[in-house]
C-alpha cells in the first residue's frame, strides 16, 4: 500500500472524508456488501467513479452494520437524488453458502477474509432498512444479485419460487447488467429536472407499475407478456417457458420489453442497451481508480478477492458461450465488448507503477480469456439472432473467431520492459483452439497456442470441459469431450516444442442436470485413462437466471419442456461426487459396490484395478515378512 497517497484520491466512505471536501450534502449514497476497493473489477468503484465523472457528490457505505442501531445507514443523511444498493460482486447467498448449503467460514470481499459482514439476501436487507429510515428517498438496485433476480426466479437456499427483487425489497428501480450506460442516462435526465418517479423508459432498467394504469410508452419497443408470477407458482412449466423468452430477449440486439404481472403491479423490464462501443468501455476503465482498497482497511488484513486481481487486466466483457450453468451472459450479455489496445496498455503501465509490483501480471483476460475482439462478421445477421450461444451446438459461421488481435496484444504487453511475465489466468475456451471444432483457417489458432504455451502459462493451464458425456454436455451447451482429447494433444505438443512441462488441469461439475451416476463413473474412468487425478471439481449450484437452475427446479428443459434427469437429494449428489475421487482409499469400497449394482464390472476393473494390485502386493509382502518372523509394518 502506498501510504503517501492522499485519502482524497479515494471516494469518501466516512463523514470526516465528506466534510474534508467541503460538501454539505451528497447527491448519491452507495450501499455495498463488499469492502470498498477502488478498482475497475469492483462494481461499486465503477459506479461511484461514473457518478463522480458526471459531477455528482457521491459517498460509499461499505459493509454497513445491519444489526445495531443502523448508524452506518444514517451517517451521511439523505442524498439529494437516490440511494444505490448492491450486494457486491457476488450474489450474497453464493458468497455465504456452499453447494451443499453449508455456511462458508470466509468472505473473499472482506478485509482479512472474515465472514459475517453482510446479511443474507443483502440487497433486500439493505433496501428495507433504507425504506424504513428514508421512505421518501428512491432506492436504486444494481449489481449481480439484483440483476439475476430481476424476474420471478427460483431461490435454491429457500427452495422456493420468489417474485422479482423489486417486489421483494421495495426498491424503486433496478438497473440490470453492466450499468454504465443506463446510469449515465438516468443522471442526465435527473440533471434536467425529470423526477425519479417519472423515469420509466430507460433501457436496461426495470420498474414496478400499477396494473390498472396504462404502460409507459416507447414507440420503438414491442412488448412480450410473460406468465404472471402467480401462474408460475401454480405451474412449473409456465415458469420454465418464461425463461426461454427472458434469455432470448436478454441477448438480442433489438429486444422486446418484458411485462410480467405480480400482485397489483406489472413488472416492466426494458430492453438492454446495445453492447458498449470501444470508446464507451474505454471511458469506464480509464476513470481515475487508485486500484487499491481504501486505506481504512490497512490494519484489518488483505482482501482476498483484491489480492487475486490486483495485478490483472480485464480486456473485454461479455461471453458468447451461453453455458447452461453460467450467469455471465445473463448479466454481461453474449456480445463481447472489447477495450482498445491503447486503454489496455495504459492500464498495464499503471500496474507496473504500483509500489509492490514485482514484474508479473497475473491475468490478461476476461470472462473467457480468448474472446477478445470476437464478433459477428455481418452485423445485420447478429441483429436478428435469438440463439443464446454463438458456439453451441456449432460455432456460428458468422462469428469471427480469429485470435490474431489477442496474440498481438499479448506480444505488446510482453514488450513492456517492466513486465517480466504476463500470465493468462482467466478460463480459456479450449474448443475455440482446436480445428475439429473451430473451422477458422487464418492460422491464428496455432499462433495463439504457441504464444500462450511459451509465454503465458503460470505453471499449469486450467480449462473447463465440465463433463465427458455427450448427453450431459448437450444440456450444458458444451462441446463433445472428443474435442478436449484433441486439445490435450495439441497442448502437449506445444509444450514439448518449447521444452516445457506445464500440466493441464481440467475442471468438471457433478450433479449437473442431465448427469447420472453411471455417466460420472464413465467420466472418472475416461479421465483416469488420460492420466488425470481430478482436483478442480465442484457440485452444481443452482443460481438464478440459468437454464440449469430452471431444469433443477422444474424437471424440464425450458426450450423443449421435456423432462431432464437431475440429482437433487444429498445422497444422489454425494454419489456423483464420489467418483471424482476414485483414487482415495476410503472411497474404494463404496465405488466398487456402486459399480457392481449398476452392472458395470468393466468400470470396476478400469477404476480400481490398481487398488487391487496394491492390496495383493501388500498381502504378499506381509506374508513374506511373517515367514521371516518380522512384525508387519504399521501404516503411518
Amino acid at each position: 500500500m502506498d501510504k503517501a497517497r492522499p485519502i482524497s484520491d479515494w471516494l469518501p466512505i466516512t463523514k470526516k472524508e465528506v466534510d474534508s471536501r467541503g460538501w454539505q450534502d451528497l447527491d448519491v449514497i452507495l450501499i455495498s456488501g463488499d469492502a470498498y476497493v477502488d478498482h475497475p473489477a469492483f462494481g461499486t468503484a465503477v459506479i461511484g467513479r461514473i457518478f463522480e465523472d458526471m459531477g455528482l457528490r457521491v459517498a460509499i457505505v461499505a459493509q454497513p452494520n445491519w444489526k445495531d442501531d443502523l448508524r452506518d445507514f444514517k451517517k451521511f443523511g439523505k442524498p439529494n437524488l437516490f440511494f444505490g444498493v448492491t450486494s457486491g460482486c457476488m450474489d450474497s447467498m453464493v458468497n455465504h453458502y456452499t453447494a451443499s448449503k453449508r455456511r462458508r467460514s470466509t468472505d473473499a470481499y472482506t478485509p482479512g477474509g472474515k465472514a459475517g459482514f453482510r446479511p443474507d439476501y443483502a440487497s433486500v436487507a439493505y433496501t428495507k432498512i433504507l425504506k424504513k429510515l428514508y421512505p421518501d428517498t428512491p432506492v436504486l438496485l444494481g449489481g449481480i444479485e439484483a440483476s439475476l433476480r430481476r424476474v420471478t426466479h427460483y431461490d435454491y437456499w429457500e427452495d422456493n419460487l420468489w417474485p422479482n427483487i423489486l417486489s421483494k425489497s421495495g426498491a424503486d428501480m433496478l438497473i440490470y447488467g453492466m450499468g454504465e450506460m443506463p446510469l449515465r442516462e438516468l443522471i442526465r435526465l435527473m440533471k434536467k429536472g425529470v423526477p425519479f418517479t417519472s423515469i420509466k423508459t430507460i433501457p436496461q432498467s426495470a420498474i414496478l407499475h400499477p396494473r390498472d394504469k396504462a404502460l409507459p410508452k416507447n414507440k420503438e419497443w414491442e412488448d412480450l407478456v410473460l406468465s404472471s408470477h402467480e401462474k408460475c407458482l401454480r405451474d412449473k412449466q409456465a415458469f420454465a417457458a418464461n425463461f426461454k423468452h427472458i434469455e432470448q430477449e436478454s441477448n438480442r440486439v433489438k429486444a422486446k420489453r418484458l411485462i410480467q404481472g405480480v400482485g397489483d403491479h406489472n413488472l416492466i423490464i426494458n430492453p438492454p442497451y446495445p453492447p458498449m462501443t470501444e470508446e464507451q468501455i474505454d471511458t469506464s476503465f480509464d476513470l481515475p481508480y487508485t486500484r487499491m482498497p481504501h486505506p481504512k482497511y490497512n490494519k484489518r488484513g488483505a482482501i482476498p478477492a483484491y489480492e487475486m486481481i490486483r495485478f490483472s487486466i480485464n480486456m473485454h466483457r461479455g461471453c458468447f458461450g451461453g453455458c447452461s450453468f453460467c450467469t455471465i451472459s445473463a448479466h454481461q450479455g453474449k456480445f463481447v465488448a472489447s477495450r482498445s489496445e491503447a486503454s489496455i496498455l495504459k492500464e498495464v503501465e499503471a500496474v507496473t507503477e504500483m509500489p509492490d509490483f514485482k514484474g508479473y501480471i497475473s491475468d490478461l483476460g476476461g470472462p473467457s480469456a480468448n474472446m477478445y475482439r470476437m464478433k459477428g462478421k455481418i452485423q445485420s445477421i447478429c441483429d436478428k439472432c435469438v440463439a443464446p450461444s454463438c458456439i453451441h451446438p456449432v460455432i456460428c459461421s458468422n462469428l469471427d473467431t480469429s485470435h490474431k488481435p489477442l496474440t498481438n496484444i499479448y506480444k505488446k504487453v510482453d514488450a513492456n520492459p517492466k513486465v517480466k511475465k504476463a500470465f493468462v489466468g482467466s478460463g480459456i475456451r479450449y474448443d475455440l483452439l482446436v480445428d475439429s471444432y473451430n473451422k477458422n483457417n487464418d492460422g491464428s489458432l496455432d499462433e495463439y497456442m504457441d504464444q500462450l504455451v511459451s509465454k503465458h502459462v503460470c505453471g499449469r493451464l486450467k480449462v473447463a470441459p465440465e463433463h465427458t458425456s455427450d448427453q450431459t454436455l448437450k444440456v450444458m451447451r458444451k462441446p463433445s469431450f472428443k474435442h478436449f482429447h484433441e486439445f490435450k494433444k495439441k497442448y502437449e505438443k506445444a509444450n514439448k516444442k518449447h521444452g516445457l512441462n506445464q500440466p493441464l488441469i481440467p475442471y468438471f461439475i457433478s450433479s449437473h442436470p442431465g448427469s447420472t451416476e453411471e455417466e460420472m463413473a464413465n467420466l472418472a474412468a475416461e479421465t483416469k485413462d488420460m492420466g488425470f487425478k481430478l482436483e478442480q471439481v465442484q457440485d452444481f449450484t443452482p443460481t438464478p437466471m440459468t437454464v440449469a437452475t430452471i431444469i433443477y427446479y422444474t424437471g424440464v428443459h425450458p426450450y423443449t419442456l421435456r423432462p431432464v434427469y437431475t440429482a437433487k437429494s444429498s445422497k444422489q449428489k454425494k454419489n456423483q461426487h464420489l467418483f471424482f475421487f476414485w483414487y482415495k482409499r476410503e472411497n474404494y469400497g463404496k465405488i466398487r459396490d456402486k459399480l457392481s449394482s449398476m452392472g458395470r464390472e468393466d468400470l470396476v476393473e478400469k477404476l480400481l484395478s490398481e487398488k487391487k494390485k496394491q492390496q495383493k502386493q501388500s498381502i504378499i509382502k506381509s506374508k513374506a515378512r511373517h515367514k521371516r518372523g518380522q512384525k508387519p509394518r504399521k501404516r503411518r
